[in-house]
């Protein structure tokens, strides 16, 4: 493409190149503006933030010499001291309106610091030779020794300082006025660069319209005409060339070849959709099989499970009434036997009961409502105060509230603080402590306590059903506990794991969604940060 004719620049190439030449004048006179904005923000900072309160600073000094004086008179006439109190905190604010002022000035304010330099020394001499004197011959000759030295003196002194705050003040105000103008030349600076950066943009944009117009939307609408029609059905129609930029020249023949390509292959495609119908009613009838399948095991499972207990009840009932009515009677291995089938019929009774439990998460549902944990908490530990004896400590932070079904969140805190307190150490007090954190949209809440904990290896088959690391003579159980907490996890949206960087004890942490409409800390913050910049 030769940049020489300018015909045969493809569109892209003549918007960039005038965004080029906008971009350029624009950024040109952005930095014109950004350095004039910051002047005219020095200025500002100036009027505000250093001439206005060095100013008031002045007007605060001159009450603060006023104060003085009307305190020296006050204690001449009374001798009571506390009518110097005036005087004591005029002497203060003295102090702090010459500090402020100081503080303010800058190496270019030479008048008014040379006026601050006069005023600081007619105060002193005013305090030596007036405000001193007088306190101390109050102090020592009395109250009328006193009045006739502040008769005999005159206010000459007083008047002289007064005059050169005033100067001092004036000098100020000069300051401020030149510094206000300043601000307010290169205010109207950048408002002239505001109006030419609006007409040039304005004028870009003129350009643009018509360039696009004569470029591309008269050949668009020429275009679209053409594959309207083939769009209609005329698959054998001809895109003609359109007359525009070298971009829609081209277009216009990639459009002519799609449509060839999509002709001879409409047939292709339309033989591929009804492949693809024929596999989604297959899928959908699989599907519906595998959830009728689900739905019957479902009912199997509980049918079974109901069907159980009762042969299993009569089992255990009769093995119990052989054992308390002829133990003792027989021979102690007969005893040990009975003792055996009580044992099995009890844990095969427990084991059902856990598995109906397991089954119904998810199935029999009662609905999620507001569920505050804090509540959840409190009521497991009355559930579990019998087993946890009152040397156990169980106990939590601020806890959220959170959406779910409350049985199955209770059941899921009585599993996992009934582990803690059934795998306890010996000798130990057992301690179990709850809390949460916020990650983002989901809650992490953490179960920790000091018992014998659980070893790594074993992280991740501590959930699955049925699995127990340790022999039931030595911990009672059926080994679903934590399966059942997984599945009220997960039911739940959340997600379950075991920590295995922590001793002693077991340490498990889960998840739950955040009530939906819940504020984000995080977010709140970054929102105030953002206003504030």
């Amino acid at each position: 493409m030769s940049y020489l004719n300018v015909r045969s620049w493809t569109l892209r190439g003549r918007i960039v190149a005038l965004c080029v030449v906008v971009g350029l004048i624009l950024t040109l006179l952005g930095a014109f503006a950004a350095v004039t904005a910051a002047a005219h923000n020095q200025q500002l900072d100036d009027v505000l933030d250093r001439v206005s309160p060095m100013r008031a600073a002045g007007e605060g000094l001159s009450t603060a010499m006023v104060d003085q004086e009307t305190g020296i008179r006050g204690f001449a006439i009374t001798g009571q001291d506390s009518n110097l109190e005036p005087y004591r905190q005029g002497l203060k604010d003295q102090g702090d309106q010459i500090a402020r002022i100081e503080r303010l000035l800058r190496p270019g304010d030479r008048d008014i610091r040379a006026t601050l330099d006069e005023v600081k020394t007619r105060i002193d001499d005013w305090h030596r030779s007036v405000s001193e004197p007088v306190i101390e011959t109050v102090r020592t000759d009395g109250v009328k020794a006193a009045q006739a030295r502040i008769e005999a003196g005159n206010t000459t002194q007083f008047d002289e300082l007064r005059a050169a705050i005033s100067r001092m003040q004036e000098h100020i105000q000069v300051l401020r006025a030149s510094t206000a103008n300043a601000a307010k030349s290169s205010s109207q600076t950048m408002v002239a660069i505001e109006i030419a950066a609006a007409l040039i943009v304005v004028l870009a944009g003129v350009f643009l319209l018509i360039l696009l117009d004569r470029l591309v939307s008269r050949p668009i609408i020429e275009l679209a005409g053409q594959v309207r029609q083939v769009a209609a059905g005329d698959y054998q129609r001809h895109i003609e060339s359109v007359h525009g930029s070298p971009d829609l020249v081209a277009l216009a023949a990639d459009i002519d070849v799609m449509r060839q390509q999509i002709a001879s292959e409409l047939s292709e495609v339309r033989d591929a959709r009804q492949q693809v119908e024929w596999v989604n009613q297959q899928l959908q009838s699989q599907a519906e099989e595998l959830t009728r399948s689900n739905r019957d095991l479902e009912q199997f499972a509980y049918v079974a499970s109901h069907d159980l207990q009762e042969p299993l009840r009569k089992v255990a009932s009769f093995c119990q009434l052989l054992q308390r009515r002829y133990a003792g009677q027989m021979d102690e291995r007969a005893d040990q036997y009975i003792g055996f089938a009580v044992d099995g019929a009890q844990r095969m009774q427990r084991l059902i009961n856990d598995l109906l439990a397991f089954s119904r998460i998810g199935r029999l549902t009662s609905g999620f409502t507001d569920v505050d944990l804090n509540r959840v908490l409190g009521e497991v530990k009355s559930q579990l105060e019998a087993r946890a004896g009152g040397e156990a400590e169980i106990t939590w932070g601020a806890l959220p509230t959170v959406e779910g079904e409350e049985p199955l969140l209770t059941t899921l805190f009585v599993n996992l603080i009934g582990n803690s307190l059934k795998f306890r150490r010996p000798d130990v007090p057992p301690e179990v402590r709850i809390t949460a954190e916020r990650d983002g949209k989901e809650w992490r809440i953490n179960v920790r306590d000091n018992g014998i904990g659980i070893e790594a290896e074993f992280a991740d088959k501590v959930f699955v059903i049925f699995q127990r690391l340790h022999a039931r003579d030595a911990y009672e159980g059926t080994g679903i506990g934590l399966a059942i907490v997984k599945k009220i996890v997960e039911y739940h949206g959340g997600r379950i794991w075991l920590d295995v960087d922590v001793s002693p004890g077991a340490s498990i942490w889960f998840t739950l969604p955040v009530l939906i409409g819940a504020d984000d800390p995080d977010e709140e913050r970054e929102s105030r940060e953002v206003v504030d910049a």
